[in-house]
């Protein structure tokens, strides 16, 4: 039995990190007061943004004029234009909320806050640590300034640049500092699988030619294997298996086995909110097997430059920790979410990619919208593809690569009208895939491909001094205003996007941690949202003359 050669040895599963930083202890991370005092008051802004943006408490009614009241009657000063100054990277001012905390405010100060709006039921607890385990992971990258490469070198940049919406992003809840070296992305570690035995009886799904023959494993012949993470190794019991190095992408829990082969397995740990569990529910594999050939059929149809990752073979034990999916990218590519990273040697992502900013922001936007709208207007399909889920392959035009298709939602009645054909809702593990809601469709391709895959990259590449931010957001009006006359016939998608007074927003902290689904009636919490923000694609109104 042939094993990846690229990736076939390596340090065991649990002998301590490998950072691409080539560190292997873990560093004091004993940064200068002041240092630490900024990565603080950076923290403590991004959350009290957050629970500004989504009303946490009723903290907007204690906002008046550029000033915000805080329980106990300190004064915060706010902003609100949209200036795209250096420093206020992932801060994004003007992009979801007309005001954003402009001032010096600390963690423990907005923790303070939190625990003074909170319903007796808010897991306040959970928010706390959640803030905390972020602070520690930020002092730790700061202290270490790892240089990753290899396979997963985009993934790795990418996972070092904090979440447009999402404050704490950094969290990953449990993990201490070895784990964090050993297995986070932005640390570029590499490491070994282990492996499990599992009865045949409980197996159910497909298995790659290359794993190892139970038999060599010394496992009985009514049993099978699994790969699983490190991690999880703690809680499930392990067998000697074969060394089989892999290095974790963006997604922490999906590992790189090579250029073009991942694999997706269970952590036992939760990122973007307490509730935002890491394991592998088994319905969600078959779901997203079933949407991706769904997409492929549009493609087929439609040619466009879109690329889909194999994710056809996948296996589980009916157990959230024991399970997995093998996914085969068609091209190499690069994160949407990696773009606005630095490199260790000075340049944005970006930058590696073109000598064109502006040209290679306008070609990208043009495929992503007329895939994202298309699929909406005519087919009923809304994709939670965001940053992390499309990579662009450069070219002329440039292709899409989407993956990890789980989350879509869809009309089923508007696309057989469309495609001839459709599953049948039963076909579907999680009921919460399908709608016939275009409210619905139309928050979601609002908040997914708007939001997170155009405007924030717009606002980013402003902060950086990439792009100025009216000639960013000029071409996502524009690409989307072409896409939308291209597929939107009656308007309706064009009536919530470029001509709506407001846009839709999650409330990610608030549906992720602190307010649990029995009180937000959210059923799926990455679809659950907060107050509508400003449309900041709104052309500015041209200044009146004075003279």
């Amino acid at each position: 039995m042939s094993y990846p050669p690229a990736l076939s040895s390596g340090p065991p599963p649990n002998s301590g990190p490998s950072p691409g930083s080539g560190s292997s202890p873990v560093p004091a991370a004993r940064e200068g007061r002041g240092s630490r005092g900024r990565q603080e008051e950076y923290l403590g802004a991004r959350v009290l943004d957050a629970l500004l943006r989504e009303d946490y408490g009723g903290l907007s009614r204690r906002v008046e004029g550029d000033r915000l009241t805080l329980p106990g009657g300190r004064v915060v000063v706010l902003g609100s234009e949209p200036t795209g100054a250096p420093g206020r990277l992932g801060r994004y001012p003007g992009f979801l909320a007309e005001r954003v905390v402009d001032d010096t405010v600390g963690l423990e100060e907005v923790l303070g806050v939190v625990r003074a709006l909170a319903d007796p039921r808010d897991d306040v607890a959970a928010f706390d640590r959640e803030c905390r385990e972020t602070l520690r992971a930020l002092r730790l990258y700061a202290a270490v300034r790892p240089r990753p490469a290899g396979v997963a070198r985009y993934d790795a940049l990418a996972a070092a640049v904090d979440h447009p919406v999402y404050p704490t992003a950094r969290c990953r809840l449990g993990l201490d500092e070895r784990d964090l070296l050993a297995y986070a992305p932005e640390f570029g570690p590499a490491f070994r699988l282990a492996w499990t035995g599992v009865p045949r009886s409980d197996c159910h799904g497909d298995r790659p030619s290359w794993w190892p023959d139970p038999g060599d494993l010394g496992l009985p012949a009514d049993h099978d294997v699994f790969p699983v993470h490190p991690l999880t190794a703690r809680l499930v019991p392990t067998i000697p298996g074969p060394a089989v190095t892999v290095r974790p992408t963006l997604s922490m829990r999906t590992v790189a086995i090579g250029a073009r082969e991942h694999l997706k397995l269970p952590l036992p740990t939760s990122t973007l909110g307490l509730r935002n569990r890491r394991v592998i529910v088994p319905g969600t594999l078959a779901d997203g097997a079933l949407v991706e050939r769904v997409l492929r059929a549009v493609i087929e149809r439609e040619r466009p430059p879109v690329l889909l990752a194999d994710e056809q073979t996948y296996g589980h034990a009916d157990d959230p920790l024991r399970g997995y999916l093998v996914r085969r990218l068609p091209a190499d590519g690069v994160p949407v979410a990696a773009l606005l990273a630095r490199t260790p040697d000075g340049p944005y992502v970006i930058e590696e990619l073109t000598d064109d900013v502006a040209g290679f922001f306008g070609a990208y936007l043009a495929v992503l919208f007329d895939w994202n709208v298309m699929l909406a207007a005519r087919y009923g399909i809304a994709l939670e593809a965001h940053q992390q889920n499309v990579s662009i392959v450069p070219g002329d035009p440039p292709h899409l690569m989407i993956k990890d298709n789980d989350g879509a939602l869809i009309d089923l009645r508007r696309l057989a009208r469309a495609l001839g054909r459709a599953p049948g809702q039963e076909e579907f593990a999680d009921p919460r895939l399908v709608t016939t809601d275009p409210e619905a469709l139309a928050r979601v391709l609002t908040t997914i491909t708007v939001h997170l895959c155009a405007g924030a990259l717009a606002f980013g590449l402003a902060e950086r001094g990439l792009l100025d931010l009216g000639t960013g957001l000029g071409l996502v009006r524009d690409r989307l205003g072409a896409a939308l006359d291209a597929y939107d016939d009656t308007g309706f998608l064009r009536a919530r996007t470029l001509d709506a007074d407001r846009l839709p927003v999650k409330a990610m902290v608030t549906a992720g941690t602190l307010v649990g689904k029995d009180r937000t009636g959210a059923q799926d919490i990455n679809k659950h949202y907060g107050p509508p923000g400003p449309n900041y694609l709104k052309p500015p109104h041209p200044k009146r003359s004075t003279t």
